[in-house]
C-alpha cells in the first residue's frame, strides 16, 4: 500500500509576499523597515509558481524486524530504522515542497520489486528514492532497479547507509547515467538525495526572462529543459519610465543604506534608482511568467539608458531568484541550479589568474550578500558605484577569509551570448573547489567591485582554469554537483 503524502510548496517561486520575506531571513529587517504594513504595489503580481515534483520512495529490506548474522546485524531494527528514514525524508520533502509517494511495504522479493517498478511505469514520477537496508539480499534488487529500462529511465537515487554495502556492491551502479548511490552513515543525506532529484524537474520547469535584442521568442534547452524567454531589451527602459516611487521602495533603499558597512560613491538618489531597477525586474518576471531575469545590461548602461542594475541583481539572488547580468544564459541556468542544490546564491565572476601567487581572482559588480544561505544573515557589504561606468550602486561583498568555495558552471557549445537556435547544444559542467585568501579593493586595483581571491585546489597553474563567468559558491559542493551531473546525464569535468 502506498502512502501519498503531499506538502504545501515553500519554493521561493511559489510563496506569498509574507512567506517570501520570511524565507529570505528578512522578516526581522522587514518589520523594522515597515514593509509588512504596506499595501504593496511591488508584490501586486507574484512570480509564478513551478509545478511541484513528485518523488516515489521505497525501502529494500527483509520483511522481518531483525536479521540473524550478516550486515547490518541482528541489533539493527529493520522496522524502526525504516520509520526513522521515513521521518527524515518527509521532513526534507516538506521543507522543499515536494510531493512524496511512499511505499511502506518493503521490497523483499522479485514480486514486490516488480510491483514497485510497475507502479513507476504507471505513475511516471519525477524521481525515485530507494533506501537499501540489507547487504546480503538488497543489491540483487537495487542493481535491477538501477537499470534504465527497468525504472523507465526516471532519475533514481539509492541511499545505502553504512552496513548495507561493501566495495564490490557499489561497482555495478557507479557509472550508470540517471542513477546515483549515496553510501554514507549520514541519515540526513536523504534530504540531499531528495534535493538532487528535485533539481532535475525544477530546472526543466524554469522559465528565465532575458532582455536582449529586439525580438520575443522562447528557446527550450535540450538536456536541461529550461526555457529561455527572450524579450526586447527596450522593454526594461520602457517599464522603468512607468515606475513611481513608493514608501516600500524607500524602505528597501533605507535597508541597504543602514546595513552597509559604509557608502562610498552612491548618493541617496542613486540607491533609490537602484531599487527601481529591482522593481522592473520583478514586474517583467511576473508579466512574462518567468522565474528569473537576465539582461544585456552593458548595452543599456553603455548608452546611458539605465543605471547599472547591480544592486537589483544582488537583491534578487538573496531572495533565491536568478538575477544575472550580460544576458549570459549558461551563467543564469547555473545560478538556478545553485539555488536548488545549495540554497544559497552563486557569484558570477570574471576570472583573472594571479600568476605571481598562482591564485584565481574572481570579480564582478553584482554579488549576493546571503552567501551562507537564503535564511542566513548577510555578509558585510559596502555600497560602491559600478566600476566600469562609475554610475549607480554596486555592492562590494566581503568574503570570509578561509572559507571553502565551490566553483562551477554549465558549459555548452558556442558562445553563451548567442541563442542556441542553429544547432542542438550538448552540456557539460566544470567543477572545482578553492579557499578564500583575500578581498581586493578597487582602487588601488582595477576591475569590478566584489573581487575575491581563491587558492584553487588541484590546479597547478590557475591559467588552466576552464570557463568564464563561473560561479563561486560558499561551501564544498563538488560531490553534490557531480552527483547531479550523473543523474542529469551531463558530463562533469574538473575545472
Amino acid at each position: 500500500m502506498s502512502n501519498n503524502t503531499k506538502f504545501r510548496s515553500v519554493c521561493p517561486f511559489t510563496i506569498s509576499r509574507r512567506n517570501f520575506l520570511a524565507s529570505t531571513a528578512a522578516m526581522a529587517a522587514a518589520s523594522q523597515m515597515g514593509l509588512l504594513d504596506f499595501a504593496s504595489s511591488v508584490f501586486a503580481s507574484e512570480i509564478p509558481s513551478t509545478q511541484k515534483s513528485k518523488i516515489k520512495v521505497a525501502f529494500i529490506r527483509p520483511n522481518v524486524r531483525r536479521t540473524w548474522l550478516g550486515w547490518p546485524g541482528a541489533a539493527y531494527d529493520q522496522v524502526g530504522m525504516q520509520k526513522q528514514y521515513t521521518k527524515v525524508i518527509t521532513k526534507a520533502a516538506k521543507k522543499m515542497g515536494i510531493d512524496l509517494d511512499i511505499e511502506n511495504k518493503p521490497l523483499y522479493d522479485e514480486k514486490t520489486t516488480a510491483a514497485f517498478l510497475d507502479s513507476v511505469k504507471k505513475d511516471k514520477p519525477d524521481g525515485i528514492l530507494v533506501t537499501n537496508m540489507n547487504l546480503n539480499m538488497g543489491w540483487n534488487h537495487a542493481d535491477k532497479m538501477a537499470k534504465p529500462q527497468n525504472r523507465s529511465d526516471i532519475p533514481m537515487v539509492i541511499f545505502s547507509p553504512v552496513g548495507s554495502s561493501f566495495t564490490g556492491h557499489l561497482q555495478n551502479t557507479r557509472n550508470i547515467e540517471g542513477c546515483f548511490v549515496g553510501a554514507t552513515a549520514d541519515l540526513n543525506w536523504l534530504g540531499t538525495g531528495l534535493r538532487l532529484l528535485n533539481s532535475i524537474p525544477q530546472m526543466a520547469r524554469t522559465r528565465l526572462c532575458i532582455a536582449s535584442g529586439d525580438k520575443t521568442n522562447d528557446i527550450k534547452l535540450r538536456q536541461i529543459g529550461t526555457t529561455l524567454h527572450y524579450i526586447p531589451e527596450s522593454r526594461f527602459s520602457d517599464e522603468l519610465k512607468k515606475i513611481k516611487t513608493t514608501k516600500e521602495m524607500k524602505a528597501i533603499a533605507d535597508y541597504y543604506s543602514k546595513n552597509a558597512r559604509k557608502i562610498v560613491e552612491p548618493t541617496k538618489g542613486d540607491i533609490l534608482e537602484a531599487v527601481r531597477n529591482y522593481i522592473v525586474c520583478k514586474k517583467l518576471m511576473a508579466d512574462e511568467n518567468c522565474h528569473g531575469f537576465s539582461m544585456n545590461c552593458l548595452g543599456l548602461v553603455g548608452s546611458k539608458t539605465i543605471q547599472p542594475p547591480c544592486l537589483a541583481f544582488s537583491k534578487l539572488r538573496d531572495e533565491g531568484i536568478v538575477g544575472c547580468c550580460e544576458a549570459d544564459w549558461p551563467a543564469a541556468i547555473s545560478s538556478r541550479l545553485t539555488h536548488l542544490l545549495t540554497n544559497r546564491p552563486g557569484f558570477m565572476q570574471d576570472p583573472a589568474p594571479d600568476t605571481v601567487n598562482n591564485t584565481l581572482v574572481g570579480a564582478h559588480c553584482t554579488c549576493g550578500a546571503k552567501l551562507n544561505g537564503f535564511d542566513k544573515p548577510d555578509e558585510p557589504f559596502i555600497l560602491r558605484s559600478h566600476s566600469e561606468s562609475d554610475l549607480g550602486v554596486a555592492p562590494q561583498v566581503l568574503w570570509r577569509l578561509g572559507q571553502k568555495v565551490t566553483v562551477m558552471k554549465y558549459i555548452c557549445q558556442g558562445s553563451p551570448w548567442d541563442p542556441p537556435l542553429a544547432k542542438p547544444y550538448e552540456f557539460s559542467m566544470v567543477i572545482g573547489t578553492g579557499t578564500v585568501v583575500g578581498n581586493i579593493d578597487t582602487p588601488p586595483s582595477g576591475g569590478c567591485r566584489t573581487s575575491v581571491e581563491l587558492k584553487m585546489d588541484d590546479i597547478k597553474d590557475t591559467r588552466d582554469t576552464k570557463g568564464f563567468h563561473q560561479l563561486f559558491i560558499y561551501g564544498d559542493y563538488e560531490r553534490t554537483f557531480k552527483a547531479y551531473c550523473q543523474l542529469a546525464k551531463i558530463k562533469a569535468e574538473h575545472i
